[in-house]
């Protein structure tokens, strides 16, 4: 993305020169951009192994750099995503990600900033490829009450799109979502809920309560093994399958930046407010705990997403990471928006760039 956009800074530069129109320069560089990124993929490129690609880096809270949670792995040709936070789907178009060819969608809870953009991360992939099954949804318990709503909600968009693009986009036998409910794994159980081409999806409790259920995953392909937190406060559950992972994506909270937040609350009185930054902090790991979770865990690499609170102003992610060297000895990468990390098959390289 970064040598795109400069190849279009340059052409800019080259058409001012020229002395050329503003309309006529951006004729010029609308035409070469669509023609160098129309029909082109990501994976195009891609290392052969499996890829973890930060679509949301963020929570609840607006942050410029990060979107509400989601995060999408490509192992071979499987793609698959976690979660669908606001921002995801529209991240994943900008970074040229082959939405068309989702393969399955997994949700680790039904917060509400884990699941508002399901119903366009399934719109997307249906049209993207004239998609002629519905997306797969798996999750716990729920989460055909969840699918049900969505494929109630968007009914009439898809019924719309099919009448305004027919069957070569739009066929009908492919709109919406299907569940695939599993029972709440129990502590101590890794659950197996999904494989594809060598691509394990295992399940395992955290602990997010009141929310129940709520899940983690752990993916295994090729020698390489990824865990996505979900949710969570600090779980033994987490650390146990956690152990020797490539990759430990986890969620995390700074109670210190949140508790500056609610004392802010309080001295401007705004009630509402200063109770919810009171109750966020008791369900949702901190940075330090996180850390202490992968260096127990023999994590190889601690990437950070989920971040609350949003990191707007110099010094805020130093604040953020502030004790996490002291706790874990391994690499640690504070999650944005378009982060991958990727790990070769049958290797212990790991690799991160950002492709937004």
């Amino acid at each position: 993305m970064k040598k795109y956009l400069f190849l279009l800074v340059s052409l800019g530069l080259t058409f001012l020169l020229s002395g050329c129109s503003p309309s006529s320069m951006g004729a010029f560089i609308m035409e070469k951009a669509a023609e160098s990124r129309i029909g082109q993929s990501m994976t195009d490129d891609l290392e052969y192994g499996m890829h973890v690609i930060l679509c949301g880096a963020g929570g609840p809270m607006p942050d410029p750099k990060r979107s509400g949670p989601c995060v999408a792995v490509i192992a071979g040709e499987t793609v698959v995503t976690f979660d669908a936070g606001s921002g995801g789907p529209r991240n994943l178009a900008a970074m040229q990600f082959p939405l068309g060819k989702i393969n399955a969608q997994f949700l680790t809870h039904f917060h509400s900033d884990h699941i508002d953009a399901l119903g366009e991360m399934s719109m997307m992939r249906w049209v993207n490829a004239a998609n002629t099954a519905p997306m797969p949804v798996y999750g716990p318990e729920g989460v055909e009450n969840v699918v049900k709503g969505f494929n109630l909600s968007y009914g009439a968009d898809a019924v719309y799109r099919h009448a305004h693009h027919t069957d070569l986009v739009a066929p009908l036998s492919g709109k919406g979502m299907v569940a695939h409910t599993f029972s709440a794994p129990a502590e101590g159980e890794l659950l197996t809920v999904y494989e594809k081409d060598g691509l394990k999806i295992s399940a395992f409790a955290v602990d997010h309560e009141p929310v129940h259920p709520a899940v983690g995953y752990r993916l295994d392909y090729k020698g390489r093994s990824v865990v996505i937190s979900g949710d969570t406060a600090k779980s033994t559950n987490l650390e146990r399958f956690s152990e020797n992972v490539d990759l430990l994506v986890h969620e995390s909270l700074n109670r210190k930046m949140v508790g500056i937040m609610e004392a802010a609350a309080k001295k401007n009185k705004v009630s509402i407010m200063e109770k919810i930054l009171f109750d966020i902090t008791d369900y949702h790991a901190s940075p330090v705990e996180a850390a202490e979770t992968a260096q127990a865990a023999n994590a190889k690499h601690l990437m950070y997403y989920h971040i609350v609170p949003a990191l707007v102003a110099p010094g805020m992610e130093s604040l953020y990471l502030e004790g996490v060297s002291d706790v874990y000895d391994g690499p640690v990468t504070l999650g944005e928006d378009g982060t991958m990390i990727s790990l070769p098959a049958n290797s212990e390289a790991i690799k991160t760039e950002n492709l937004l």
